[in-house]
């Protein structure tokens, strides 16, 4: 069973950046599929990035590409968002989710990943 935990919310100002990081424990996740989510209360959790086992191939979603970098330390078993140039809309609770299937194809839905974290509050002030 893995269980993942997410650290580095917080509140920031428009402009301002904040680094994510989402620890796993219980088994190493160097093959899993990692991801990063975001969810508005009342709203669907949206896919915000993913990366393969290695960062060779990452996958963002078109309203943070360009500002987020997703990266994994294997050996650290943990994974990171680095967020620039964040805006107010980028309010949300974060959650970090692993994909065991992994492969090259990286899953943008809340479906294609089976262990999620508690998340982490990211609030943007304007």
């Amino acid at each position: 069973q893995v269980q993942l935990v997410e650290s580095g919310g917080g509140l920031v100002q428009a402009g301002g950046s904040l680094r994510l990081s989402c620890a796993a424990s219980g088994r190493t996740v160097s093959s899993y599929n990692m991801g990063w989510f975001r969810q508005v209360p009342g709203q669907e959790r949206e896919f915000v990035a993913a990366i393969w086992e290695s960062d060779r191939i990452t996958r963002y979603s078109d309203s943070v590409k360009g500002r987020f970098t997703i990266s994994r330390d294997n050996a650290k078993n943990t994974v990171y968002l680095q967020m620039n140039s964040l805006k107010p809309e980028d309010t949300a609770v974060y959650y970090c989710a692993a994909d065991r299937s992994g492969g090259p194809i990286l899953a943008t839905t809340r479906w294609g990943y089976g262990y999620w974290g508690q998340g982490t509050q990211v609030t943007v002030s304007s």
